[in-house]
């Protein structure tokens, strides 16, 4: 007992303290959590829509992603196709969820409907150990975390149809006029995202940038595989299962116009036999 008295405690951290880790050259921030660049150069795209941010994660979060990784996290290296009810666990539908912050706006929506999945991806290291930590506090055994580029997760390691539906909320608008190919929303990714999703699937797009807004409505509007919700063609009230975020509320109450767009997958027509 007296030695176990004497013995010094291990250093600690406060809650919400950045965490800075000393590591040798070469040694991996998370040895157990998600890879700095999962598909390497093994599937080099010429535009990304996305930038990594891997900036200062706090003791909770760190934790999270060293004990929940190997759980809840997936690695998207394009090396392997997913077999989604072997994921989850269960064969409840599937929701592809792009760039989820912080992970509030995820959790809660998984926690209103426990028996839809969400698979939420983002490169964002703060935001997948949030969201893990949220997971794990909530109980929500319905979502997990992608870490890595979507357009090789539903290129390279989802099957056809696949998917139940699909959420883009808030992506970045890049407002600069020369930077507009790098927006998500494009015909292209529309091409690959009907492939995986199937008939009926609701895709879901939320933006503050009203120019993107509009671009976003046009595209959808114009592409064969994508039908809007909406009887008059336009953008769409939001949905009582898109909470409103701490971000949204800030910028409605600068007077910013948040526009929701749902558009399902149409069910085309069986061809006509000769």
């Amino acid at each position: 007992m007296a030695d176990s008295l004497n013995t010094p405690e291990p250093h600690r951290h406060a809650p919400g303290v950045p965490v800075r880790h000393s590591r040798t050259k070469g040694e991996p921030r998370f040895p157990d959590g998600p890879q700095a660049d999962p598909a390497g150069s093994h599937f080099e795209r010429r535009i990304r829509s996305f930038q990594p941010r891997r900036s200062r994660v706090t003791t909770g979060q760190a934790d999270a992603l060293q004990r929940l990784w190997p759980k809840w996290g997936l690695d998207i290296d394009g090396q392997q196709t997913i077999d989604l009810g072997e994921l989850f666990g269960n064969d409840n539908p599937v929701v592809l969820e792009i760039g989820f912050g912080m992970g509030e706006a995820t959790a809660q929506m998984a926690a209103q409907d426990p028996g839809l999945n969400i698979l939420a991806v983002d490169v964002h290291t703060p935001g997948q150990g949030n969201l893990l930590n949220l997971a794990d506090r909530g109980g929500l055994s319905n979502v997990r975390v992608g870490n890595g580029d979507a357009i090789i997760l539903l290129r390279e390691m989802l099957t056809p149809d696949s998917l139940d539906g699909l959420r883009v909320y808030f992506p970045d608008p890049w407002p600069k006029k020369r930077h507009h190919k790098r927006r998500l929303i494009q015909p292209e990714f529309l091409d690959l995202a009907a492939t995986r999703l199937g008939p009926d699937a609701l895709v879901h797009c939320a933006t503050d940038w009203q120019p993107y807004a509009e671009q976003m409505l046009e595209v959808l509007t114009a592409h064969p595989d994508f039908e809007n919700t909406q009887p008059d063609g336009g953008f769409a009230p939001r949905p009582a299962f898109r909470p409103l975020t701490r971000f949204e509320g800030q910028g409605l109450d600068k007077g910013h116009t948040v526009s929701d767009l749902l558009f399902r997958r149409a069910r085309h027509p069986e061809p006509r036999r000769r």
